[in-house]
């Protein structure tokens, strides 16, 4: 069955559901809210990022793993009452305080389960047990097209959710989740370079391969970066993560920005010693910039504020006719809106109105 909503990126889920979750609390509404998308997009990830921004505790239901007694509870005998009671489970939400109830899994969830979650989505209750009014309520899965375990999901269940249709965004995925989260840079710079190997899941089922690229292979990636020292065992890691084509060329990239990235030993050089530990390559000045977004704090902000901006003049200062090809201007903008963002959630704004290279790169902009 097709998901007849618009495809929108997770950032953009993201920010559904912030609403949702304000409005939820305002008694404006309430509704329980659906995430569709394929294995790996990051499903997960925007549920557990609500509930750190939102102070919430989340309670995470794999609907997989579990029968339809292990959300209704246990009978108890009540002597006084000579009725049956039931004991809820300790894993849906109790009390006052704000809480996440996600259910993952939901389409692949056996058949004989649904009925049970029917009362969560809807009457927000099973049997006698109502969930705290508090309780947001998110469920996710996957689609049969997407080559994973999943049911149709039929109208009974349909009807009582709000649909959001997920899809992979390079530049979304880059700026909600591998800048904040502080991937290896190599991850991050190859994919601004090449944006159509984020997700490749849907040409891997057309071609019958197993392994994919999405979103959740390359967060594995710069793990493995990080935990790996040795070559040709992280080109294995990594070629059983992404797949042989897309390993290989990540390892000319990887390779290339290892040999070329000092980014933390620019941050502690002057600025004729800095000048010449730029990285030549495209894909090693993209690496440069978000290893520079990532180590940026109070005490290297400010170098990390001329370091970038002196990419600007490179095809001035350097000999290296490269740098007349690259896109050196558009690469320094970009890694300013990504340090500004950094900045601004640290509270370091004031390095930028302090900054003699920041101010000449403005001044450089405004005059064409």
């Amino acid at each position: 069955m097709t998901i007849n909503s618009p495809p929108i990126t997770a950032g953009a889920a993201l920010e559904a559901l912030r609403a949702g979750f304000a409005a939820q609390a305002a008694g404006q509404l309430t509704a329980s809210w659906m995430l569709h998308g394929r294995p790996g997009i990051g499903k997960t990830e925007i549920v557990a990022q609500l509930a750190r921004e939102t102070g919430s505790r989340l309670y995470d239901l794999r609907l997989t793993t579990i029968e339809p007694q292990d959300l209704r509870g246990l009978p108890f005998y009540d002597h006084e009452t000579k009725r049956t009671i039931w004991y809820p489970p300790e894993d849906l939400p109790t009390g006052d305080a704000p809480a996440i109830l996600f259910l993952d899994e939901l389409t692949a969830a056996a058949p004989a389960l649904q009925p049970t979650v029917y009362g969560l989505l809807q009457e927000r209750r099973i049997g006698q047990n109502q969930l705290p009014p508090q309780t947001f309520i998110v469920a996710a899965g996957n689609t049969v097209e997407d080559g994973a375990v999943a049911y149709e999901m039929g109208t009974a269940l349909s009807d009582r959710l709000l649909h959001l249709n997920l899809r992979a965004e390079a530049s979304d995925w880059l700026r909600s989740y591998a800048v904040p989260q502080a991937l290896h840079p190599s991850v991050t710079a190859f994919i601004r370079t090449r944006p159509d190997l984020l997700d490749t899941t849907e040409d891997a089922l057309r071609r019958g391969e197993m392994i994919a690229c999405t979103p959740r292979a390359w967060t594995r990636v710069s793990a493995i970066l990080r935990s790996t020292d040795e070559r040709m065992l992280r080109d294995t890691l990594v070629a059983g993560t992404v797949g042989e084509a897309a390993a290989a060329e990540f390892a000319l990239v990887a390779d290339d920005i290892a040999a070329s990235v000092q980014a933390e030993a620019m941050l502690d050089a002057d600025a004729r010693a800095r000048l010449e530990m730029y990285p030549v390559s495209l894909h090693g000045l993209t690496a440069l910039v978000y290893a520079l977004v990532a180590l940026a704090d109070e005490r290297s902000l400010p170098a990390a504020i001329d370091t970038l901006a002196g990419i600007r003049t490179l095809a001035v200062h350097r000999p290296e006719p490269e740098f007349a090809r690259l896109p050196l201007g558009e690469l320094v903008t970009y890694g300013f809106e990504l340090l500004i963002e950094r900045a601004l959630a640290e509270g370091l704004q004031e390095a930028f109105r302090s900054s003699q290279s920041y101010a000449d790169y403005l001044a450089a902009r405004e005059s064409g």
